[in-house]
């Protein structure tokens, strides 16, 4: 078994400086997981702290049932891929790969033939004599992943793999990914910044910020229902629409009007409450004709995703961001209406910034 455990796992610098800040966290083995959060959240000290380039300040992290908190890297059973590769210039590609199992005196017969074995498996067949400076960022990052998964580890960590691939091959290279964790069924831990990564490989997502764990759960779970405002805000391609209003006896003022009362708020707040109104752009309305529960609105800009456009709406005093399909887009300046679902928006305590419902 491959389970990873944190408990209490603190990492903290010279100064007072918590990187991570009280982690409890168990993955599961052969679960595909992402950390995910803004620079300096603390993600990547995390990951470093498994793979034990880090010291462990206070807590205990298990691989399986084996406490390793102050194990040495190589005797954890993990391998990590960085986020520049880290490969060696001067070797080629076959080398690169069987560095670590010349490093655990693998005799070189036998190197070789795992090199060309997972090489040949991660599409890199007739690269084995080239040199890095001599590969596509994607066939870099395969090489990378080729010397880690010769290894045969427990424990795969990933170090934001794609950031340093254009925006096709970071495509290409997510799906890739997805596939070769699902072949291999090893534990992966994934740190990201792009909560679009996020969403599309893992099967739970750990949202970070200032080294503290906000919201752990399934993919679909964080877009749907926030804890709080930053995962809110934080998760999504086009952020969470948040406005500060009140509660009317009609529902939730926007503007001149109101917009429904969200289903999951009913009975927690009552007229008069101030509150953080919430609602994805992809599940709000634009109509030219009036609407039921609907509040009219002014577009300011439009921007062309391709198959949809996103609309920036003037509502009163508030901007609210709308997806409408390409062949729906108004002008600049055109006039309509904004409703929301009342299963798909939230209300947010404008104080502690927490889900009310």
């Amino acid at each position: 078994m491959s389970t990873i455990t944190t408990r209490g796992l603190v990492k903290e610098y010279p100064g007072g400086v918590r990187g991570v800040d009280g982690f409890d966290v168990t993955i599961e083995d052969g679960e595909f997981f992402a950390l995910l959060g803004p620079s300096g959240c603390g993600k990547t000290t995390l990951l470093r702290s498994i793979a034990g380039l880090e010291a462990i300040t206070e807590g205990t992290l298990h691989i399986g049932d084996r406490d390793v908190t102050n194990a040495q890297p190589g005797e954890r059973g993990v391998a990590m891929v960085f986020q520049d590769y880290a490969l060696f210039p001067h070797m080629d590609v076959a080398d690169n790969i069987a560095y670590p199992l010349k490093i655990r005196k693998v005799p070189r017969t036998q190197r070789r033939q795992r090199a060309d074995e997972v090489g040949a498996g991660l599409a890199l067949h007739g690269l084995s004599e080239r040199r890095p400076g001599q590969l596509s960022g994607g066939q870099q990052q395969r090489v990378a992943l080729a010397r880690a998964v010769a290894t045969q580890p427990e424990v795969l960590l990933l170090d934001e793999p794609l950031s340093n691939l254009d925006a096709r091959l970071r495509l290409e290279a997510r799906t890739f990914l997805k596939v070769l964790q699902r072949d291999l069924k090893v534990t992966t831990v994934f740190v990201t910044h792009d909560q679009a990564e996020a969403l599309a490989l893992a099967d739970r997502i750990a949202v970070m910020q200032s080294g503290r764990l906000q919201q752990l759960g399934a993919p679909h779970e964080v877009f749907q229902r926030p804890v709080n405002t930053f995962v809110a805000s934080f998760i999504g391609s086009n952020p969470m629409n948040l406005v500060t209003t009140t509660v009317t006896q009609a529902g939730v003022r926007l503007g001149d009007g109101a917009v429904r009362l969200p289903e999951t708020a009913a009975g927690l707040v009552a007229p008069g409450d101030e509150v953080v109104w919430g609602a994805r752009p992809e599940y709000l309305r634009w109509s030219v004709e009036r609407l039921d529960d609907a509040v009219e609105a002014r577009v300011e800009v439009v921007e062309n995703l391709g198959a949809s456009v996103l609309l920036t709406a003037t509502v009163g005093d508030h901007r609210l961001q709308v997806v409408v399909p390409e062949e729906d887009a108004p002008a600049a300046g055109a006039r309509g209406w904004v409703q929301a679902n009342a299963r798909r928006s939230l209300l947010f305590d404008p104080r502690t910034t927490e889900l009310i419902g």
